[in-house]
């Protein structure tokens, strides 16, 4: 099982020295999945004293705790933090899409609660709009059957004013045989009994067929009573249009006032992307001059490193050819003047110094030796590895080459300054040697100097360094400028894209506003086109209803003036009679 251990050393007992112990911290329980290690777990690893105290290191342990495997665990360490770095920006994501999808959850059942209550309302209008049909349905049912009660009362009116006009024709003809009599009368100034008792008949006749007109004028009453039933049924239906016909002109005004609240939130939304195509257009245009400053900066990368191979180029020359030096000369005229004792002391100091230096770096060489051979050790083993150990070996292998990489390359400097330091030193042999009298015979003034060209060579790399170093500079603030104003589009893009379909969505709603509108108007017209002709009716009744009560009028008038002819004869045919039986009779 694999373990995350820190490497303890602790001190020996009475003889002294130290032991190495591994303490471990956490225990992997599955790929992604460690759990820690309670307590102060510790066992001996004698495989951990290449390491360091306090250093962290991953430990294979058998069932009984035994040591198989030890390993460095940084790169493992950094793989799992990486990871973890990938799985919580990951679940960052995902809680934000989670919470958007929350809001727009939210906001579609609101919407949907909104709507269902709309609905709801709705169908309660419609419910009372029919409830309201059938009320004036049943009234229009009451005013057919009113119409024809008006209908037969007027045709009973008719028949009875029929009857009265032949009464009155009746009534004229007997008056014109009476006003006959009256002068044979007053001719003969008595009248006998047999024409006084046909006269007296005559009127009783006359008075017996004025025609009545109480139970007209009651259906007639009866009727206004109906027709004013109706016309009060009416005048609450025509307040309840009107009531909707504001309802309908105040969602008219809010839905032209939503239209023009849209169509000003749509232009500042089409200006909004007008300044982000621009911020895109000027966003590519930097991009564009980065691409071209990468471009110069590699080109002077290659130039250094080009260079850097020129002057290590030079450097092997000096080393393979007795006749190159890449020193730069030292200051003779100062050695010529310097005391002798004091110019061997001189160059005995460098001489040690540079055998104190030479092994050192034998001491370094021979470490970069070991490290080959450990990496060629490496390379066996992951050849008859199997595929689970040879995962661990490649990762160990992968330590051990950046480490000797790491030393070879501090040796390149070191080498270099230890063959600076024996050209010295040969200088100032040659210039201890020829105050001493002693010729030399290794020809060190007859060398081709190279120290001023690789001078050379360094002050323009130093000058290229500087200015690749400067321009990286810029390359990076001008990549955080773009990765700002990247994120600012991805955000403004994001928020535009948000705003567009808040506005699809408020444009369909609008929408439906519209419809909802222009339903409720087609009801209101419709409402209004029913009650209208059904008003038409009632009143075109009532003036029919008030002619019949005028007609009435005059035919009680004719009655009552018929009456009082009547009893007016009476009293002339009492006056011409002669007789008291007669008159009595």
């Amino acid at each position: 099982m694999l373990y995350l251990a820190e490497v303890v050393q602790r001190k020996g007992g009475i003889i002294g020295g130290s032991k190495t112990e591994l303490k471990l911290l956490a225990c992997q329980r599955s790929e992604q999945s460690w759990s820690a290690v309670p307590g102060e777990d510790t066992i001996p690893a004698d495989d951990a004293n290449k390491y360091n105290p306090g250093a962290l290191v991953l430990v294979d342990l058998t069932s009984n705790k035994q040591v198989q495997r030890v390993q460095e665990a940084s790169r493992q360490l950094v793989s799992i933090l990486q990871n973890f770095s990938r799985l919580q920006e990951k679940f960052k994501t995902q809680e934000e899409e989670i919470e958007q999808w929350k809001q727009s959850l939210t906001y579609q059942s609101q919407e949907l609660n909104r709507r269902e209550m709309e609905m709801e309302s709705r169908r309660e209008q419609l419910l009372q709009m029919e409830e309201d049909f059938e009320q004036l349905e049943q009234q229009r049912q009451e005013i057919e059957q009113a119409r024809e009660e008006i209908t037969r009362i007027k045709e009973e009116s008719d028949r009875n004013r029929q009857e009265l006009e032949g009464a009155w024709e009746h009534l004229r003809g007997e008056m014109r045989r009476l006003e006959e009599r009256q002068s044979e009368i007053q001719q003969s100034a008595v009248l006998d009994d047999d024409n006084a008792r046909n006269i007296q008949d005559l009127l009783n006749r006359l008075a017996g067929s004025v025609a009545p007109t109480e139970s007209v004028r009651e259906q007639l009453n009866l009727s206004f009573e109906l027709i004013n039933q109706q016309q009060e049924l009416l005048n609450y239906h025509w307040q309840r249009l009107e009531q909707q016909r504001e309802e309908a002109q105040k969602l008219q005004a809010e839905v032209d006032r939503q239209t023009q609240q849209l169509q000003s939130r749509w232009q500042e939304w089409h200006q909004s992307q007008e300044s982000l195509e621009q911020a895109k257009a000027e966003l590519k245009a930097q991009q564009n001059v980065l691409s071209s400053r990468q471009d110069y900066a590699q080109a002077l990368g290659v130039q250094l490193q080009q260079q850097e191979e020129l002057h290590q180029q030079l450097y092997r020359l000096a080393e393979t050819s007795d006749r190159v030096s890449v020193t730069q000369k030292i200051d003779i005229e100062a050695l010529e003047k310097m005391a002798l004792p004091e110019l061997e002391r001189f160059v005995r100091e460098l001489h040690q110094d540079l055998d104190q230096f030479s092994r050192f770096v034998n001491d370094q060489e021979e470490e970069l030796t070991l490290k080959q051979q450990e990496i060629d050790e490496l390379h066996a083993k992951i050849q008859a590895a199997s595929e689970y150990d040879r995962l661990s070996i490649e990762a160990e292998l992968a330590d051990e080459q950046d480490s000797y990489q790491m030393l070879n390359d501090t040796l390149e400097g070191q080498r270099r300054t230890l063959r600076e330091r024996e050209e010295i030193l040969h200088q100032h042999q040659a210039v201890l040697r020829r105050r001493q009298g002693i010729s030399d015979g290794d020809g060190q003034e007859s060398k081709i100097d190279l120290g001023p060209i690789l001078l050379q060579l360094d002050s323009q790399r130093h000058q290229q360094t500087e200015e690749l170093h400067r321009l990286e500079g810029q390359i990076e603030q001008m990549r955080g400028a773009i990765q700002q104003a990247q994120g600012m589009i991805n955000n403004q893009s994001t928020d535009q894209e948000n705003k567009r379909n808040e506005l699809k969505q408020l444009e369909q709603n609008l929408q439906k506003q519209r419809s909802d509108v222009a339903e409720l108007w087609g009801k209101v017209n419709l409402y209004q086109e029913t009650l209208q002709p059904i008003q038409d009716g009632v009143s075109g009744l009532r003036q029919r209803l008030e002619e019949i009560a005028g007609t009435m009028s005059q035919v009680q008038e004719a009655g009552d003036y018929q009456l009082q002819a009547i009893t007016e004869m009476r009293q002339i045919l009492v006056g011409l009679m002669n007789t008291p039986e007669l008159a009595a009779s």
